[in-house]
């Protein structure tokens, strides 16, 4: 397998009017009555932006990302193995930027109890049950990059009556803790699979 993809074609954006206002209220929505140099801010910021348009419309809109993948026949052989090591640092690059606008909303059913919610126009733990949702993605990928797992929970080889040891023959010891594990990791892929559209920053 080769990859090979591009950044994102960027776009002319003038921010003067938004930066001042999120440095004086921050990322929650901004008062209707607003100070003369708001609206001052604000002109520029509408002027300017019109200005950069056209060039948006001249040179960047016109781009396209990058994007050359060439799949070679063992890449489909495990190819749940294969994406493991590609989708991992991926989900801990997300978390770790730790962007405001990132998480989403996780429903209750997909969390443990202590982080449902009853009121949601009163939700104190939205940004918890995203990072919990993030944090089992992550383990369950570790888990498949891992490949061995399953050896932690099965004991020593079974020897044949000659006292060899049988090949591929092993006994489980805790075979109730290999099952919990298995569905831990189904479930990290479930979430995965239905907050897929939401990985992004």
């Amino acid at each position: 397998m080769k990859v090979k993809i591009g950044t994102y074609s960027n776009r002319l954006i003038c921010n003067v009017y938004s930066n001042h206002m999120n440095r004086k209220y921050g990322h929650v929505d901004w008062p209707e009555a607003q100070s003369y140099k708001d609206h001052v801010l604000e002109s520029i910021e509408d002027a300017v932006q019109r200005v950069y348009n056209v060039f948006n419309w001249l040179w960047f809109d016109r781009r396209t990302r990058k994007v050359k993948v060439r799949i070679d026949p063992w890449d489909t052989w495990s190819m749940d193995h294969t994406l493991a090591p590609i989708i991992l640092p991926m989900l801990v690059q997300l978390k770790n930027s730790n962007h405001i606008y990132s998480a989403c909303k996780v429903d209750n059913a997909d969390v443990p109890k202590e982080l449902r919610v009853m009121d949601e126009s009163n939700d104190d733990m939205f940004f918890q049950r995203w990072n919990w949702v993030m944090d089992e993605m992550i383990w369950a990928f570790e888990q498949k990059f891992r490949d061995d797992w399953e050896k932690d929970y099965y004991g020593p080889y079974i020897e044949g009556e000659d006292g060899k040891i049988m090949s591929g023959q092993f006994e489980w010891i805790n075979d109730k803790g290999r099952q919990k594990h298995q569905e831990r990791m189904s479930n990290g892929f479930k979430l995965f699979g239905k907050y897929f559209e939401n990985l992004w920053e």
